[in-house]
This record gives structure tokens, sequence and C-alpha cells, in this order.
């Protein structure tokens, strides 16, 4: 199987080597553009607002607010890495967040029974869309659309249009509460998440894989991967931290409702196409999407505190969305391009010199 590595966009450190720093600056700015753009936000928006901007307690606020969609653009991102999509990281967290809580004030639950089961859950829901999509055949778009829906209204009937509201232990809220270093513990979930993800998706062969199906799902299988395994496993994975997500996110408010949830769909998903623009141009990866978040909630956070009207994250994620679909696409097809460069040169390459056969007087 080919590697990945022969049609990256990302330079080599061989590459480097050889390149004057005009050349490498212009090679690495595409790469890490989303981080580099970040850093020159976070100093503009410092220079602009020195009094609330560059302050601890705003640094708090966006790592904690953005904590929970951080990991439903991770959670969005492993079924990308095998050529699906998952809409229901936006619609789960809606009936995940719900059945946290309900299940504690209603039911009776031990605070940390009612996570396991609701992550569970979420693997379970994964599971069905996996069913969905390998068994029946049924185009992932269309599949998590539907299952979500369904969720959402069981959602609203649980909830009958009313918020759950009852006493939970402060070992539950302190899931969100609790500081580590003056930050928020959520951002540590997310740095722990992408850390595991990081590794599984670089370092292992089950990260390969993925790619692998995410680029040729046919020539994959050829290749002996059993992609229905692997495609069923992303969207279990997926189930799991958007569940992950809906415990973080009721530790948070303390309260259900079914009017939260689905404004972290679209930002999620920015997250997850954004990330394949940068790191790793061409393909969803780890970095790439946490950077992406980074920048939205950075970009965000800066215009409201200029006095952005109320409408402006919603515009910012949707024009965002549509431009990274269209970055994402365009390094797609780079990478193609760049994949076909190689597979012609290494066709068109001579054909090694058999070596010379020996005389017998050599042999002597």
């Amino acid at each position: 199987m080919q590697s990945l590595k022969s049609n990256a966009l990302e330079p080599t450190r061989f590459d480097l080597a050889h390149m004057s720093n005009g050349q490498k600056i212009a090679r690495l700015l595409p790469v890490y553009g989303i981080p580099i753009l970040t850093v020159l936000l976070i100093i503009l928006f410092s220079i602009i607002l020195p009094r609330t901007f560059p302050t601890m307690l705003n640094l708090r606020s966006i790592l904690g607010d953005k904590a929970i969609i951080a990991l439903l653009s991770l959670a969005a991102m492993v079924p990308m890495m095998a050529g699906r999509i998952d809409l229901t990281v936006g619609y789960g967290i809606v009936l995940w967040h719900i059945l946290a809580i309900g299940l504690q004030v209603q039911l009776g639950f031990e605070w940390w029974q009612a996570a396991l089961i609701v992550i569970c859950l979420g693997a379970m829901l994964g599971l069905f869309n996996g069913l969905l999509v390998e068994l029946a055949q049924i185009d992932s778009f269309i599949a998590t659309l539907g299952t979500g829906t369904v969720i959402y209204a069981l959602a609203l009937w649980y909830t009958e249009g009313r918020q759950i509201i009852g006493a939970l232990p402060p070992e539950f809220t302190n899931i969100y509460m609790t500081q580590v270093f003056g930050l928020p513990i959520a951002a540590f979930y997310v740095l722990g998440v992408a850390l595991v993800l990081w590794v599984v998706t670089e370092y292992l062969p089950i990260g390969r894989y993925l790619y692998a199906i995410g680029a040729n799902p046919r020539a994959a299988a050829l290749n002996g991967i059993p992609t229905r395994r692997y495609v069923m496993g992303a969207f279990i994975t997926s189930g799991a931290l958007t569940a992950l997500a809906g415990v973080v996110l009721a530790a948070k408010l303390r309260i259900g409702q079914a009017s939260v949830g689905l404004e972290y769909l679209l930002p999620a998903l920015v997250g997850a196409f954004l990330g394949s623009t940068t790191i790793k141009p061409g393909r969803v990866n780890v970095w790439g999407t946490v950077a992406a978040v980074a920048i939205l909630a950075v970009g965000i956070s800066g215009i409201q505190q200029l006095g952005g009207a109320f409408f402006v994250e919603p515009l910012f994620n949707g024009v965002t969305l549509v431009l990274a679909i269209g970055l994402a696409g365009y390094a797609q097809r780079k990478r193609g391009s760049v994949r076909h460069k190689t597979l012609a040169g290494a066709a068109n390459a001579p054909a090694p010199t058999p070596p010379a056969p020996e005389d017998d007087q050599s042999r002597g």
C-alpha cells in the first residue's frame, strides 16, 4: 500500500534542508497558516483590547466555552477520516446532556452511573449509524441526519418541552467546574482526547487504515483492510465522544433542555473541515482540528468584545464553513495531483540495470 507520506503536501525535513529561507516560508505558510493566523489574531486583539482580551479571565472563558465544541469536532473528525460524515454530533448532544441529568434527578442513578450509561448509549448510537451506512448502504449524510432527527425528537418527547431541573451532586458538577493550574478542566479533556487520537491516527495501523479507506475504499478492501469493521468503529468512537461532550455540557448547564445543543453542530463541523486545511493539508487530522477550533474561538471572542452583534457568531461560523469546505476540497485535489505525479514519476523511472555476469576469469 502506498505510504501516506508519499503524497503529503507538508514538506519533509529532507525537503526543507534543500530550500532557501524564502522557499521554506512559502512551503510552510499553507501548512501552518491557521496556527500562525491564530497567534496574529491574539496579538491584534490584545493590542486593540488590552484590558479585556489578554486576561486570564478571558482565557478561562474561551477554554471552558469552546472545550465542548472541540470535543464534538474531534468526534466528527473520526468518521471523516474514513470519508464519512456524522451529523449526530450535533443532535446527539441534545439527548445526552438531558439524560445525564434526568437519570440522576428522576431515576436516582449515581452520577458516575449516569455518565457511564450515557457514554455507552452514545457508542450504541454510533454502532447503529455504522450499521446503516455499511450494511444498509445508506449515505452517511442521510443516515446520520435521519437518526439525529429521531433522537432530537426523543429529547423533545422526554422533556415534554420543559426543563429538567434537580439537585445534582457536586462530584458531577465538578466535571466542568474544577480548575487545574487555574484553567478549566474541560480543556484538559480536550487535550487528553486529542493526544489519544493523535497517537492512534499517526502511529498505529488503525489510523493508516482509516485514511486509506477515506482515500479509496475499494483499493483499501483489495489490500485486505476490513473496511466495514473500521468504518463502524469510527462511528462508535464518534458516538462515544459525542456522549462524553454531552456529559460535560450537563455538568456545565446543570439543567436539561431540548433547546440547547443544536447550535453546536455547525461549529463542530467547521472545526473538522477547517482542520483538514492545516498541519496535514488535504486530510482531517487531530492538531489541525484543534487549531481550527482555536482560531474560531479567538476570532469570535475578539469580535464580540469589539461590540459585534448577537448574530456575529453564527454568521462567522457559516462563512468559515463554506470557506473551509472550499479549502479542504482544494487541498484534496492538490494532494491528488501530487499523488498522480508521484505515480507517474515512478512509472517513467528507468528500470535498474541488472548486474553484469561474472566471467570465468573473475571467478578464478
